[in-house]
């Protein structure tokens, strides 16, 4: 059976309407009916029973049905597969995610992407929040989801994918702890939990700033290098330290309180690549996370 005649069966199998079968593949109903004839003629039997009011299969066209579906799934596959190879989506992607609410959502993605494209493998990475470009701009990492804001030259910015309420952690005994929310303004009441590394400045400023919006002070700490060792200082109460609400879920302990701000923008996580090293397997898998998670690409 050539490939053609295999598609006309099986949706003609599955639409059992010869109308909506021509308009799914995009054919004259005359032509769907001709090959349908023509597949019966060689097989030798009706493979379906026709009426002025019904398109029902016979039992031979049940079992042919069924033997042809995985050959269909197959060749598909094939198809798929010779597509990638010629895009260059073959290979190992490494993606590096900052949040274990990305994470996760990377994850359920990654089985969608390995099935379009079986040559193509997915290595995912924590990237620690002191460092959020090292690993990207030393070819380590192809692909990253990190928060923003990012505007950084030799870097291309992809869709959003994620975007969290921001929160305020502070130590279970912290007056804040009391409220039902804070501003941007009682950041100058407390000492505010920094991070130490090669983190872009305007990065800094927005997350941890230094006066509020007012022109307030801002206290600040010791700065941290890694995420346990904030929420530890916090604990003990040696600060206070933003995050968003979706970290709650992974990171709640007993000696935190999580209180939302009422006056600041959410915490988003955006795709990020280097504009030196966007490629098929990268765009390829934006897409499918995008696709999955429903977000619009850009």
């Amino acid at each position: 059976m050539e490939r053609h005649e295999i598609e006309a069966f099986l949706t003609l199998a599955e639409e059992l309407h010869f109308r909506r079968t021509s308009e799914r593949l995009g054919l004259a109903q005359g032509r769907v009916s001709q090959t349908i004839k023509k597949l019966e003629r060689r097989i030798g039997v009706p493979l379906f029973e026709r009426t002025s009011r019904r398109v029902a299969l016979t039992p031979v066209g049940q079992q042919l049905r069924e033997d042809l579906l995985p050959v269909r799934q197959q060749l598909q596959r094939a198809v798929d597969r010779a597509v990638a190879m010629g895009r260059g989506i073959t290979g190992v992607l490494h993606v590096g995610y900052s949040s274990p609410m990305v994470a996760e959502i990377l994850l359920k993605a990654i089985e969608t992407f390995r099935s379009r494209y079986p040559d193509c493998e997915i290595e995912i990475h924590e990237v620690q929040i002191s460092d959020p470009l090292g690993r990207i701009r030393s070819g380590q990492l192809h692909l990253q989801v990190s928060e923003g804001p990012l505007d950084e030259p030799d870097l291309t910015l992809g869709p959003v994918l994620l975007s969290e309420q921001r929160m305020l952690m502070v130590p279970t005994g912290h007056p804040f702890a009391r409220r039902a929310s804070v501003s941007l303004e009682d950041l100058a009441e407390s000492t505010l939990l920094a991070f130490a590394g090669p983190v872009p400045q305007s990065w800094l400023d927005h997350h941890f700033p230094r006066q509020t919006p007012r022109g307030r002070p801002v206290p600040h700490g010791h700065p941290s290098t890694y995420w346990t060792e904030v929420l530890n200082l916090v604990g003990r109460g040696k600060g206070v330290s933003p995050a968003c609400e979706g970290a709650q879920r992974y990171y709640a302990r007993p000696d935190v309180a999580w209180v939302p701000f009422g006056d600041a923008p959410p915490v988003e996580y955006r795709f990020l690549w280097p504009t030196s090293g966007e490629t098929a397997r990268v765009r390829a898998f934006v897409e499918t996370v995008c696709e999955v998670t429903g977000v619009p690409r850009l």
